[in-house]
């Protein structure tokens, strides 16, 4: 690896690291929002969906930008963007101010995150491209998990807003890296229609739903208000998956997912990150205003994952691309699945050496062990130009899935809770292990997805050499390159 190629992957894994880390640091300030901010159980789902929905439901038109003007471009402006907003957010006076400030913040998101792996899809030839996303995903995968440690930390000795403020030298250091490293790309044959109008029905159908959900306890289940967003919400993604159908250049190639690994490891996705996002949102919460953990203390309990993803995520993606990623996609969901529900024992009364510990260690195993096999499975079967919407739509499906969770779950414990917050009480409690159950239910229907579904490049390359009568060298020289 180059010294350039080393300063191009720092610059694309620090841009993404700034975006992924936004998206899991503010968990552990919530408790602290709200007693500033006010708003309750729904005004912090707000402040951690207003995020995930506007990079959901723009992340894939983030990733068409890349590819029709250059992924250089798109991740600077995207960088840029992030970081005036992140002020905007550290100096909001509201709730609904602050909610805005993340809507805003999460659609420079959706410039980042699809540029910054297409930036490293274009800089390393495929024999090295294995690697190097491997790297990229573990250290994403330890940006989602260390924020709030992080953040933990900085509510505890300064203010919630330090969290947003600090991103604004990480943003300063990533635009000096992509000056001096990143490649541009011209533009010029592979420019594609920009697909406002997907956009804007995909960000209608998940504004309505999640709208729906988060505001049902309010509401409830037969008000005008909650059956007509819901109602609007599925309609605009029926008129999203029509419309993408039916136009020559689409913001999601819906004919991407006609590719067996794609199609399953995107499924894959969806339970998997969708069980992460219940986990962390509510375990926080819960740690913090049921248990009595201060917010360091609570964010500190993401540290044994982070020290299991930094040493094993890299090796897994190497491994998976030796042997296949099938026994990896299948086998890691179910052993977070074991971790999750070792949660369930927890009461108002948590040791984090006897309660808490074990249980997250055998989770990090499983998500170390599926992360990084599952990104590259991903983009294993996509052309290089396809390489910024295919991301894209696989983060899309992560952020959707996040945000999707956070609100369904949300409504059942809302429920459970009778419409009130987090407390020291046994109702809280039963609203806790309930999302546990269905946290580790999605990951182990992930695994199912995975071992069932995936098929891993080496047998599928035999398999046809066997049809045809033919004979194949070497098993290695077979198989495909992992992007």
């Amino acid at each position: 690896m180059s010294r350039r190629q080393q300063l191009t992957l720092l610059a694309a894994v620090c841009g993404s690291a700034v975006a992924t880390i936004d998206g899991s640091i503010v968990n552990v300030a919530l408790p602290a929002i709200e007693r500033d901010l006010g708003g309750g159980l729904a005004g912090q789902q707000w402040v951690a969906n207003a995020y995930l929905l506007s990079l959901g439901s723009l992340i894939l038109l983030g990733g068409s930008l890349g590819d029709a003007w250059g992924e250089r471009r798109v991740f600077t402006i995207g960088i840029a963007a992030f970081g005036a907003f992140s002020l905007a957010c550290a100096l909001a006076p509201s709730n609904s101010l602050l909610v805005t400030a993340r809507t805003l913040q999460g659609a420079a998101g959706a410039l980042v995150t699809p540029s910054s792996l297409a930036i490293i899809v274009a800089a390393f030839p495929p024999g090295q491209r294995a690697r190097a996303v491997g790297s990229w995903t573990a250290w994403g995968g330890i940006a989602l998990i260390a924020g709030p440690l992080a953040g933990g930390s900085i509510v505890d000795h300064a203010s919630w807003r330090w969290i947003f403020a600090l991103n604004v030298p990480l943003v300063l250091a990533t635009l000096v890296l992509i000056g001096i490293a990143v490649p541009g790309r011209s533009a010029g044959t592979n420019r594609r229609p920009i697909d406002l109008v997907g956009a804007c029905l995909c960000t209608l159908a998940l504004a309505g739903l999640v709208f729906g959900l988060v505001e049902e306890p309010r509401y409830g289940w037969t008000s005008t208000a909650t059956v007509a967003s819901l109602a609007s919400g599925a309609a605009a993604f029926a008129l999203f998956l029509a419309y993408e159908r039916r136009i020559r250049q689409p913001m999601l190639r819906l004919g991407l997912f006609s590719r067996r690994n794609f199609a399953i490891a995107n499924t894959e996705t969806f339970a998997m990150y969708a069980g992460i996002a219940i986990l962390f949102f509510f375990l926080v919460i819960y740690l913090q205003q049921v248990a009595g953990y201060g917010a360091f203390k609570s964010g500190l309990t993401t540290l044994p994952e982070t020290a299991v993803m930094f040493v094993l995520s890299r090796r897994a993606g190497v491994l998976a691309d030796r042997f296949g990623p099938r026994v990896f996609m299948g086998g890691g969901p179910v052993i977070a699945a074991a971790g999750v529900l070792l949660l369930v024992r927890l009461g108002t009364d948590v040791s984090f050496l006897t309660d808490l510990l074990p249980a997250l260690l055998v989770f990090a195993l499983g998500l170390a062990l599926t992360v990084a096999p599952l990104t590259a499975t991903v983009l294993a079967d996509v052309d290089d130009n396809d390489a910024g919407i295919a991301s894209a739509a696989n983060n899309a499906i992560a952020r959707v899935a996040a945000l999707v969770g956070i609100a369904v779950v949300g409504a059942v414990v809302a429920g459970t809770l009778g419409g009130g917050a987090f407390a020291t009480s046994q109702h809280a409690v039963r609203a806790f292990h309930e999302a546990m159950l269905i946290c580790a239910t999605l990951f182990a229907a992930s695994g199912a997805i995975g071992a069932i579904g995936i098929a891993d490049p080496r047998r599928e390359v035999e398999a046809a050499a066997c049809a045809g009568g033919q004979f194949v060298g070497a098993p290695e020289a077979s198989l495909p390159q992992q992007a």
